[in-house]
This record gives C-alpha cells, sequence and structure tokens, in this order.
C-alpha cells in the first residue's frame, strides 16, 4: 500500500498541477498522510532550480497549515481521528507521557516540534499530540514555521546550488543529519546546564 501511495506521490510531480498537488501532499502529510513532500519537491526542483525557493515556499506555507489542521484534529476530534492516526504510527499510547513533560519543561514544547518538523520523525504526530495537549497554538505555529522553512529551504539551496548530485545525500542521509544535529545541540544544551 505505502509504495503505492509514494508512486502515486512522485506521478504528481510530472503534473502541471505540480505546485498544487505539492500544496495538497504537503498540507495533509502534517496531519494524516504517510509520504512527505520532498517526494515531490526533489523532483520538481531538479526540472525546475529557478523555482526551488517557491517550491519551498509553497511546501513550508501548505505544511504548517495541515500542522494547524493536525492540531484542530488533536484538539477536537482526538477520539475520532487523532487516535487512529496515532494508532497507525505506533505512538498512541506516548501521547500521556509527552504531556506531562510538557507540563513540567515548556521549553520542551519548542525542541519537539522543531525536531518533529526538521527530522524524518513524523510531524503528524507532533501536530495531533500538540491539539490533544493543548499546547500554546502560537508557539506551536511560530516554531513550525521555523522548522519547516529551514528543513524545505534547506533542501531547496541544495537541490539548486548542487542539482542531482546531491540528491543520493538528501534521500539518504539528510534525515539523519538533522536527527544528529538536534541531538547534538540538544546535548550541549543539557551539558550547559547540568554541568
Amino acid at each position: 500500500m505505502l509504495r503505492a501511495l509514494y508512486d502515486w506521490t512522485i506521478s504528481l510531480a510530472r503534473s502541471r498541477h505540480a505546485l498544487w498537488a505539492l500544496a495538497f501532499v504537503a498540507f495533509i502529510e502534517s496531519s494524516v498522510f504517510p509520504i512527505p513532500p520532498d517526494v515531490l519537491m526533489i523532483p520538481m526542483i531538479l526540472a525546475a532550480p529557478h523555482r526551488a525557493f517557491l517550491i519551498a515556499g509553497v511546501a513550508m506555507v501548505a505544511s504548517v497549515a495541515g500542522g494547524v489542521a493536525g492540531y484542530g484534529i488533536g484538539w477536537g476530534l482526538y477520539e475520532a481521528v487523532g487516535r487512529p492516526v496515532l494508532e497507525f504510527y505506533g505512538k498512541a499510547d506516548a501521547w500521556e507521557v509527552l504531556q506531562a513533560r510538557f507540563d513540567e519543561d515548556p521549553a520542551l514544547v519548542f525542541w519537539t516540534i522543531a525536531f518533529a518538523g526538521v527530522t524524518p520523525f513524523p510531524y503528524k504526530v507532533i501536530t495531533i499530540f500538540a491539539g490533544a495537549a493543548a499546547l500554546n497554538l502560537p508557539l506551536f505555529i511560530a516554531t513550525s514555521i521555523l522548522a519547516r522553512g529551514f528543513r524545505f529551504f534547506l533542501v531547496a539551496a541544495l537541490l539548486w546550488k548542487f542539482g542531482a548530485p546531491i540528491r543520493d545525500f538528501i534521500e539518504r542521509r539528510l534525515g539523519l543529519v538533522f536527527t544528529l544535529f538536534f541531538v547534538l545541540l540538544i546535548g550541549g544544551f543539557v551539558a550547559i546546564r547540568y554541568l
């Protein structure tokens, strides 16, 4: 099933409505859809490098809007929609633990949203968690803009600058690089705080 969704998503990149398709995929990926918008962005940018930053901007705006929709699902439709989505990703039981940690350390809210917005961790899980926990919506939106903007514009910049040769690195290793960056960054803050 995932392979069919992936192939369908890739086929949208060749459509004359690719930018609208990207907006749609970025929007629904932030709340329920399993395929990230990067799958569309990469071939679109390689085909039209002069539009790289427009493509990244569309992905960012649609993704943040979809994140707000995911927040709404968590806030108002958790049992009907949010819980089944989280169960699909194997995260249904984790939200109570996360909510307790958010209450203990409000700075954790920023870092968790930023981590999910930049790394391969499913952003939709955090958007639903954020709504279910009724986190500060303006903070959620601002952090999502920063994180999703960083991710999509970095991908766009790399493809714009290096073209097809950087594609393999982005598809296979950029998520790992983002994850390591966050682990080191948070590790540094923890070391400063407790040492």
